[in-house]
């Protein structure tokens, strides 16, 4: 079987693609399985992950959203491994590789987004969503063992954000889909909160990229295959970066940094931050897998905490800090 996938790789892909069976390899050694080429074993542990099923409960944009609609952390990954897997098959590249990398790019993400990865960030000396990713394939998952995936994988994870460098060109289209797939679906889930209404996005964007979430996505990907087809490299072309560039400024503008999303920020920030100070103060109420795998109790701290879900956090708030997140908050109901 895995034969068959290998002579098709030597047969179909570009010369610029990741050949399975020319991998880096893994930082342990394992037998190789008889059945599956190993970027597609490694998009099978990611899915099987604890980290991975996490996903569903964490926040994407708007904090612990009670309509059923909204994006999560699960479904954000769902969209950027859809629309990387439609460039790679485009250009030939290996899917299997792209596929896994966008499985595992977000796994290291905190409760309530980006809020707590500025938190951990100031609280803990430092933090950043993919290299706590990397941290959660390599460290945490599997009771301490991690994952043990291919160096390629593990490379597209780490550089996956946009001023990353990956090493493939499969790591690369990571870093476009994930941009194509936020900014359209944070609009989408905007326009369903009331914040924005396609009419009302800016028409330099809108002239170059396209009216409504279907023909931009559909756009934006045919401009990159358009511009990265049979070449060593993935990218926009500038007329559409520059669109994108426009766009992803006018949702930080009017979404990410509006009056509603710093308000929910400076409430989710004081409370993560209480947390942060029990934990430090009652290291016993830490699961000791989280100590044991630590250097310092920060670091153990900062590991648990980024690994909650949305919904654990505010359970660990009301447990030990009295606060209800739901009942003494203003929270997204539509």
């Amino acid at each position: 079987m895995k034969e068959e996938f290998l002579a098709a790789e030597k047969e179909y892909l570009s010369p610029y693609a990741v050949r399975s069976d020319l991998s880096a390899g893994r930082e342990r050694y394992e037998t190789s399985c008889p059945m599956r080429t190993e970027f597609q074993r490694d998009r099978d542990r990611i899915i099987h992950s604890k980290a991975f099923r996490r996903l569903k409960h964490k926040t994407q944009v708007f904090v612990a959203p009670q309509g059923d609609h909204y994006r999560t952390r699960m479904t954000h990954t769902i969209e950027v491994m859809q629309i990387a897997r439609t460039i790679a098959r485009c250009l030939k590249l290996n899917e299997d590789l792209t596929e896994a990398i966008a499985w595992g790019h977000d796994l290291g993400h905190t409760p309530f987004g980006h809020i707590g990865e500025r938190v951990l960030s100031t609280l803990g000396g430092g933090f950043e969503h993919n290299e706590q990713s990397v941290r959660v394939v390599t460290v945490l998952e599997n009771d301490g063992q991690g994952l043990n995936l291919t160096r390629e994988v593990v490379d597209g994870i780490r550089e996956h954000r946009g001023s990353g460098t990956p090493a493939t060109l499969e790591g690369r289209i990571i870093q476009i889909a994930d941009r194509v797939a936020y900014l359209n679906h944070d609009i989408d889930d905007a326009v369903r909160a009331g914040l924005l209404s396609e009419d009302g996005l800016p028409a330099a964007a809108v002239k170059v990229l396209g009216v409504g979430k279907r023909d931009r996505i559909n756009n934006m990907v045919k401009d990159v295959v358009e511009n990265s087809l049979n070449k060593p490299k993935v990218m926009q072309s500038a007329t559409f970066s520059e669109a994108t560039a426009v766009l992803r400024k006018f949702m930080f503008e009017n979404v990410y940094l509006a009056e509603d999303a710093i308000r929910e920020e400076a409430r989710a920030k004081e409370w993560l931050s209480r947390l942060f100070d029990f934990y430090m103060s009652a290291p016993e109420n830490i699961p000791r897998l989280y100590l044991e795998l630590a250097n310092d109790l920060t670091r153990a701290v900062v590991d648990y905490m980024a690994s909650m879900t949305d919904t654990y956090a505010i359970e660990e708030m009301k447990k030990y800090l009295g606060y209800d997140w739901y009942c003494e908050g203003t929270v997204l109901n539509k």
